[in-house]
């Protein structure tokens, strides 16, 4: 490649990049400014951080919002990556034209947007006493068609010969998955944690619906509720939206090799 070619390659990309990283910025500068600054667009970082902290953590729960989405994500993709992952497995490694057709029926499935049923899930969970509850909250999301699809991608490279060798040797179906699968898949597993602890970070229809008590906010709603309806405050609402950021950006960056390595490795 020349120089001019390379030259070129590296403004276009730093030209995109600074567009990229130009709403984080601006984001960040509204934290940082009073209310008119931020609707006047104002760029320069401001000394207003400290008072638009105090009158976040005074007008909402910042501290049990953060707790309650942080216990909600966690615990929900620990448990969707457990089913989904050895949903994926069985449905790759025990093979039938029966499994081909439920996992037909669980694609289609992804083309049903949730807005649809969202009103029969809440009656079903009113009638069952579920409204509230963390059971209620978890239950439609712990186990998805793109994160089994994803993880049946990932199985069918892994050396079924491993899987005979093991079997031979005495070694039980979940052994095989715990002692050799889940090491060997640990990129896939990066994948799939990013997107489901984004995903449920991120959710805020479904918790706005089930979960009704104060104390179950979560940051998204606490992020809505910053928007008032005569009089919103800017520079607070923006601190809220950036501390709401913090979580999976950390995430992601932290596994952003492996996100990439698991996705391409599943395409594979």
């Amino acid at each position: 490649m020349s120089k001019g070619k390379k030259a070129a390659q590296y403004t276009i990309l730093t030209i995109v990049s600074l567009f990229s990283v130009f709403p984080l910025y601006y984001m960040l500068c509204g934290a940082t400014n009073k209310s008119t600054d931020v609707v006047t667009g104002r760029l320069i970082p401001g000394t207003y951080l400290i008072k638009n902290f105090q009158s976040l953590t005074a007008n909402q729960p910042l501290g049990r919002a953060l707790w309650n989405s942080l216990r909600n994500a966690v615990i929900l993709t620990v448990l969707a990556l457990l089913i989904c992952s050895i949903a994926g497995y069985g449905f790759e490694v025990f093979h039938d034209k029966g499994k081909d057709v439920v996992m037909t029926i669980l694609l289609m499935a992804m083309m049903i947007p949730f807005a649809a049923i969202m009103i029969p899930l809440f009656r079903m969970f009113a009638q069952m006493k579920l409204v509230n509850t963390m059971a209620a909250f978890m239950l439609p999301t712990i186990s998805t068609p793109f994160l089994i699809m994803l993880f049946r991608q990932s199985a069918r490279s892994f050396p079924h010969d491993m899987i005979e060798a093991a079997r031979m040797d005495g070694l039980s179906e979940i052994g095989i998955f715990f002692r050799m699968f889940i090491p060997t898949m640990k990129s896939t597993y990066a994948a799939a944690m990013t997107i489901t602890f984004m995903n449920a970070w991120n959710n805020y229809l479904w918790p706005k619906v089930i979960l009704q008590d104060d104390s179950s906010i979560t940051m998204p709603m606490l992020v809505a509720n910053l928007q008032g309806g005569y009089k919103t405050d800017y520079g607070m609402l923006m601190l809220g939206v950036f501390i709401c950021t913090i979580p999976t950006a950390i995430v992601f960056f932290c596994l952003q090799k492996s996100f990439t390595e698991g996705i391409t490795g599943s395409v594979k």
